[in-house]
């Protein structure tokens, strides 16, 4: 469904993706002793042979050749490039000579305010990666449906949608974003020649703002990656080569030792700040089930884009701050629209099993929002009722004591009695592995805050009835 180049999933052949699985890689890929063998390296600026691993083939095509000069190691070209053809010269993010990006319409222009479902692969695949992988035949999909927004004939909901034509992802975002996904996979190919870079999260899933950064998943092999230990290694090596290597172009790399960690950075060149974590695989595969959600039905993206920016202002969406993450907050407001009188969504992973199994393999999960046709809800409430419903929902109904939120079930259903979910103010079901994604939401205090939230925002806006009143409207639109 999506060109590959936004994905950074493998560029097979069909008749190879029939009997191999790319990301089936060894669980023994990456040793100890090649970890470290990949850091003495760096001493000597090797950097075509960091890791010394077999040679990669597909089937019968040759193995995989690795570059033997780093993209961004500086501004003079070697001499054994000049001769070399345009195409396989190495390039910057600022060289007109740069292949064009695969995305050519991925989130309507301001113009196009009647639709909302970007034309994702009418174009075809030019590889990605010169002189590193074997050539793509491409494989016909048919186009995707366009979606046209709701009708605003209230105020609020007038609102809500001048806020999300205003904020939601453009084309030059997402360019942007993909761009520097493309360079960064080609040099990190130098560390770990096997690994794949995947974008992920709100940039590809649907529910992305002009101002949302760029989450990025560096696939070493599909087995579970230890995060304290084996993941934390290879990001540390990773944010090594970006001090080293890329200052040029990548500026703050930090590596932060979370609980899953992550290597944090800024693109100077799009001024897009990056988070990149190794091997969290569930990320890909919920990036894809939330965006057959997000085009489902047409009043989904403009109302998770509005719940964002409510909680982003009122500072209630921050995981590192104790509170909600965007992702637990776009769950809660599908599970709402699940569990109305009238559902407006259902539960996809229960109709469609086959397309949303953890078991299928990673290079296919693009492929689950083809299957799945427009749901035709009799709700017909506006923007504006939903809000002020998702609000009363959360402030006076739901059970914060007693129940989790399951999108995966489309209801509320008791809390488990296991460890993870044991003394947790809120449980919000990861409709894959079945973790807490509201974890980080382990004070009483910001717990009391958020519930704060959504009682006193409730009462505004149903005595109102206007957004500015829990949300400056103009000033959201200039944040983006």
């Amino acid at each position: 469904m999506f060109p590959n180049s936004i994905l950074g999933r493998p560029p097979f052949t069909p008749n190879h993706q029939q009997h191999n699985n790319f990301f089936a890689l060894s669980p023994t890929l990456y040793s100890h002793q090649q970890l470290i063998d990949a850091q003495f390296n760096f001493q000597n600026a090797d950097l075509s042979r960091a890791v010394s691993l077999q040679q990669l083939t597909y089937g019968n095509v040759s193995p995989i050749q690795t570059s033997t000069s780093p993209l961004f190691r500086g501004r003079k070209r070697l001499s054994d490039e000049k001769n070399l053809p345009l195409d396989g010269k190495r390039q910057r993010f600022h060289s007109p000579h740069q292949e064009p990006t695969i995305v050519n319409h991925i989130v309507p222009l301001s113009g196009e305010r009647r639709y909302s479902m970007p034309p994702l692969f009418h174009t075809h695949y030019v590889p990605d990666i010169v002189r590193c992988v074997p050539p793509f035949r491409e494989i016909p999909i048919l186009e995707p449906r366009e979606i046209t927004l709701p009708e605003a004939k209230d105020k609020l909901s007038q609102q809500i949608l001048e806020l999300f034509e205003a904020c939601q992802q453009q084309v030059s975002d997402l360019k942007k974003k993909e761009l520097c996904r493309t360079q960064l996979q080609r040099e990190i190919q130098l560390l770990f020649p096997q690994s794949r870079l995947f974008l992920v999260g709100s940039s590809l899933n649907g529910f992305g703002t002009r101002s949302s950064d760029g989450d990025l998943c560096l696939v070493v092999k599909e087995e579970p990656v230890n995060q304290k230990t084996e993941a934390r290694h290879i990001l540390t090596l990773v944010h090594k080569h970006f001090c080293t290597r890329l200052s040029g172009y990548i500026e703050r790399p930090q590596l932060i030792r979370a609980k899953v960690p992550i290597v944090k950075f800024r693109d100077k060149v799009s001024c897009v700040e990056f988070d990149l974590n190794v091997n969290n695989i569930v990320g890909i595969r919920n990036t894809f089930l939330l965006r057959t959600y997000a085009y489902l039905e047409n009043r989904v993206r403009p109302l998770v884009l509005v719940i964002k920016k409510w909680a982003s202002h009122h500072e209630i969406n921050d995981a590192s701050r104790g509170t909600l993450s965007s992702y637990s907050l776009v769950l809660m407001v599908l599970h709402y629209l699940q569990t109305l009188p009238e559902p407006i969504l259902p539960s996809i992973q229960k109709i469609y099993p086959e397309s949303f199994s953890p078991a299928i393999q990673l290079h296919l999960v693009h492929q689950a929002p083809c299957n799945v046709p427009p749901y035709l809800s009799k709700n017909e409430s506006n923007l504006g009722d939903l809000l002020l419903g998702f609000l009363k929902y959360y402030a006076t109904e739901f059970d914060w004591n007693s129940q989790m939120i399951s999108v995966r079930e489309a209801k509320a259903i008791p809390r488990p009695d296991g460890i993870e979910w044991r003394n947790k103010y809120i449980c919000v079901e990861e409709p894959f592995d079945g973790t807490n994604t509201a974890r980080a939401v382990h004070e009483k205090q910001k717990f009391d805050m958020i519930k704060d939230q959504f009682l006193k925002s409730w009462h505004r806006l149903k005595n109102k009835r206007d957004l500015n009143s829990i949300l400056p409207l103009r000033a959201a639109i200039l944040q983006r």
